[in-house]
């Protein structure tokens, strides 16, 4: 006899199902750990073929909740809670005081953070990059590599350009940690104010090596953001190039009502 599916949305089985599942983990039944119930276990319960039941589990691996193991089935995955990206992580009163954007957000919600510096050195700019930025492709950059971590989990990457005419002299910015405020203060240090910050945002599937750096299920999503930073004399001096796991951020931003 087959279980009713309650409170996912309308369409296929296969999809009903899955919300079903993820539901279940989301609310506690399946906590971090536990196994997702076996697809014989699902045929049983729900009354429907096994191809339904594997078309509905890539459905929940698509979530990010639970990572495959080859041999052992599905596990419900650890992750930590949720935190707020905000747009006050830019404030110049945060750099001032020492805190670069990544650990002062994280010290605000009370998480443990970590950052592994993954590459710094010069590289050819990629041609969206250095359109950006005002460049010919191909024009050498410096570029800075991170992975950040979060209660140990990882949950970002980020890549920022920076030109070289503008780095060259700042030999901080080579440095694995380049100082209290992180590039913004050293940059500012050096006499390039900050006017504004422009963030472009889009949802997608992780690729799988995406997928594998983020300790997520392949295909799951992330968003991907690439980051202006202006100065007040109109000049791009970092394009930042970040990935995040969806399921652990939301976006919170200040917009002003007056011109």
């Amino acid at each position: 006899m087959g279980t009713a599916v309650e409170g996912g949305r309308s369409g296929p089985r296969y999809v009903q199902i899955a919300d079903e599942i993820v539901q279940q983990i989301r609310a506690g039944v399946l906590k971090p750990g536990d196994m997702v119930p076996s697809e014989s276990e699902l045929v049983d319960r729900y009354g429907v073929s096994g191809g339904t039941i594997r078309k509905a589990m890539v459905e929940v691996r698509a979530s990010g909740l639970v990572e495959t193991r080859h041999g052992k089935g599905s596990i419900v995955k650890d992750r930590p809670p949720v935190r707020h990206r905000s747009s006050d992580r830019f404030r110049r009163s945060l750099r001032q005081g020492g805190k670069a954007a990544y650990l002062a957000e994280s010290a605000q919600s009370g998480a443990t953070a970590k950052v592994s510096v993954l590459y710094i050195g010069p590289m050819e700019s990629p041609a969206d990059t250095a359109q950006r930025l005002g460049v010919p492709a191909g024009t050498q950059v410096l570029a800075r590599r991170r992975l950040y971590f979060r209660n140990g989990t990882p949950v970002e990457t980020a890549s920022s350009y920076l030109p070289w005419d503008v780095v060259k002299d700042i030999p901080e910015l080579f440095a694995e940690n380049p100082g209290g405020g992180g590039i913004y203060a050293r940059l500012e240090d050096h006499g390039h104010e900050f006017a504004e910050f422009v963030e472009t945002l889009q949802a997608r599937p992780a690729s799988k090596a995406e997928a594998s750096e983020l300790a997520l299920s392949p295909g799951a999503p992330v968003v991907h953001l690439i980051r202006e930073a202006r100065t007040t004399a109109g000049v791009v001096v970092e394009v930042c190039d970040t990935l995040m796991a969806a399921d652990q951020f939301v976006f919170e931003y200040r917009i002003p009502a007056a011109d």
